[in-house]
């Protein structure tokens, strides 16, 4: 599950309790709240979102730099 903060960014959630707080420090991501692991699939979809999301940012802030010549 990813959910969008306020600043747009994805933020990976647990499928099974939407809790947003995961282990990634033993080799498997697990969920803090429920203690259900995290799917490879699961990371795979936020690690796309995560790339999508920092591709639109440069893009917006390459037009901005563009637009502002400092």
């Amino acid at each position: 599950m990813i959910f969008t903060n306020p600043r747009g960014a994805p933020e990976l959630a647990c499928d099974h309790c939407g809790c947003r707080w995961v282990d990634r420090l033993k080799g498997k991501a697990y969920c803090y709240e429920c203690g259900e692991e995290i799917s490879d699939e699961a990371i795979a979809e936020f690690q796309r979102a995560i790339a999508d999301f920092s591709a639109g940012n440069r893009s917006a802030s390459a037009a901005g730099q563009e637009e502002n010549p400092e």
